[in-house]
């Protein structure tokens, strides 16, 4: 890559982390980043990919592996704006799409069997220990929850958590690459649990209120003899 192109480059990555990773100081600290080397091998050997020299491209891609911890199939077709936190341990899978503007965190997996692999839908948001499993698309402007086991469709604008994987919330319109929130999402266990004591709650003063009829009624009987 000529010297501009690399620069050009490192200004791009620098934009992209410092929008989403306020730890970032100078733009000479991108350099440091296993995203951003992970993507320069990427680029390299998704170009030999295509060309189809694939060992030079799988030696790339498991030597960049090697260094940073993080795997992606030089397969695999990433967008622009792409950024993966950390980093440690996320695995992306040959037939997996990646759109624009999309973050993963530590220890995401966006693998499967057979198309084989996610497609995941612009400004996506994936929290640590996700793991997206299958072939079918997480729709753009989606939040996945940390620890999270995604195995089915899931439609734009939606918050998903637990495992399997449900929805929280839909329809929500605030960006997820402009929310880095990975914590302070639904936790729909809790809900339910919360429901269930609530309910409880409610039966067990019928219940008393019902015993306390009794006594009065046998009260009254007693009374009336």
């Amino acid at each position: 890559m000529p010297v501009l192109g690399i620069i050009s480059h490192i200004k791009e990555e620098f934009t992209v982390i410092k929008e989403r990773d306020p730890a970032i100081k100078s733009p000479m600290e991108v350099l440091l980043y296993p995203s951003f080397r992970v993507m320069l091998s990427y680029r390299r050997a998704h170009k030999l990919y295509l060309k189809g020299r694939f060992f030079w491209a799988r030696f790339i891609s498991q030597r960049a592996a090697r260094k940073t911890g993080i795997e992606i199939h030089p397969g695999a077709t990433i967008g622009k704006g792409f950024f993966i936190d950390h980093g440690s341990g996320v695995i992306i899978g040959e037939t997996a799409i990646v759109g624009d503007n999309v973050t993963l965190y530590q220890g995401v997996t966006l693998g499967g069997t057979g198309k084989r692999h996610p497609t995941i839908g612009d400004n996506v948001m994936i929290s640590a220990g996700a793991k997206i499993i299958g072939s079918f698309t997480v729709g753009e402007n989606s939040k996945i929850g940390a620890g999270s086991v995604v195995i089915e469709e899931v439609p734009p604008n939606c918050t998903v958590v637990g495992v399997p994987g449900r929805i929280v919330k839909r329809d929500n319109v605030k960006m997820p690459r402009s929310d880095m929130d990975q914590c302070h999402l639904p936790d729909p266990v809790k809900e339910d649990i919360n429901v269930l004591q609530r309910e409880n709650a409610e039966l067990v003063n019928r219940v008393l209120d019902l015993e306390q009829a009794v006594r009065i009624l046998s009260a009254d009987a007693q009374k009336t003899k």
